[in-house]
Order: C-alpha cells, then sequence, then structure tokens
C-alpha cells in the first residue's frame, strides 16, 4: 500500500484567458502536515477547490489514495474551503448535529467527543454568530471531522486570527496529525 494519498500532476485552470493554476504538481504522503503557501492569487484556493470538485480541472490529473476515482476518495478526505460554512443562528452542537444528519453520523457521544476535542464544549447555548473568528474556525474543524476523514484539507483556516488565536489552531492541528493520525492539508 502506497503512502501516496494526493497526487497531482501537472493541475491547470484557465478561467477565460487568465491561467490561475499552471501545471502544479504535488505528492502528499500520509501522516503528515503539508501547506500551500503563496501571496493572494496564487492560486491556493483553486487548487483546493479543484481537489474538493468544486471547480473543473483545464488540463492535468489527479489521484487520491493510489485511485483516479476521485468521488471514491473524496468521501475519505474533509474540506474546509475559504470559510466554515455554518448557522449562526444554531449552537456549536446543533451546527454539529445537522452536518452529522446530513452525513449519517448520527453519533451524540461523537458530537460531545469532537466539541471537547476541539476546546468548545463550553460554549453552551451560545449561538454561532455570537462566536469570535477562531471559534468559528474551530467549529468549522469540528463539522470536517464528523466523518472521521483520513485527509483534512484547510484553506487558510488562520485568516484573520490574533496570534493567540493563530497557537490554538496550530496546537489543534497537530493534535489531529499526532493523536487521530489524519493528514493535514493547508493553505496560507
Amino acid at each position: 500500500m502506497s503512502n501516496t494519498i494526493i497526487r497531482a500532476d501537472k493541475l491547470t485552470k484557465v478561467y477565460g484567458k487568465v491561467k490561475v493554476v499552471n501545471d502544479f504538481d504535488l505528492e502528499v504522503k500520509r501522516g503528515h502536515i503539508y501547506g500551500l503557501i503563496g501571496p493572494n492569487g496564487a492560486g491556493k484556493t483553486t487548487i483546493m477547490k479543484m481537489m474538493a470538485g468544486l471547480t473543473s480541472v483545464t488540463k492535468g490529473e489527479m489521484e487520491f489514495f493510489g485511485n483516479k476515482d476521485l468521488d471514491q476518495g473524496r468521501s475519505r478526505i474533509s474540506f474546509m474551503i475559504e470559510n466554515p460554512i455554518l448557522d449562526i443562528n444554531m449552537t456549536a452542537r446543533e451546527n454539529l448535529e445537522y452536518v452529522g444528519y446530513l452525513k449519517g453520523v448520527p453519533d451524540k457521544e461523537k458530537y460531545d467527543e469532537i466539541l471537547e476535542f476541539v476546546g468548545l464544549n463550553n460554549v453552551g447555548k451560545k449561538k454561532a454568530g455570537r462566536f469570535s473568528l477562531g471559534m468559528r474556525q474551530r467549529l468549522g474543524i469540528a463539522m470536517a471531522l464528523i466523518s472521521e476523514p483520513e485527509v483534512l484539507v484547510l484553506d487558510e483556516p488562520m485568516n484573520g486570527l490574533d496570534p493567540e488565536g493563530m497557537v490554538d489552531i496550530r496546537k489543534l492541528l497537530f493534535k489531529l496529525a499526532n493523536e487521530r493520525n489524519v493528514t493535514i492539508l493547508i493553505s496560507s
């Protein structure tokens, strides 16, 4: 069994006459944290959107877990592209329950465990709309963990956070990689 879980070969994305991603190659091995680093407009989000199937690939190939059936591979990956999608009128737990319902994971004990893992177990009935940006990011990561993914693809999860919030998210990502053996691809 190969340790390569994401492979991109010469990925290219063109919008009209503008080439936003040009011959991008990537190999992600199991059990590591990887970073896509570059300035705004470098194509990081577009690469992640191609991986998630949110935009088409103009040219090039991808494989997940050694397989070209991308939909099958995506079932083992959770994506948080740009901002976490939360219902601001629901609590952290209600947001988790909703995502759990959509993904067919009705395990109430799992919700408590995930909320504790990301540090949101004590927010009670506070609505997500009243959360700080860091709390929203942690809730987004919690929602991505519902399906117990082998890989997390996170688009700028520390964007806009204060220094303490950045440290919290970094610690959470290291904890995910070390304690849950989740491979992480992050952009910054």
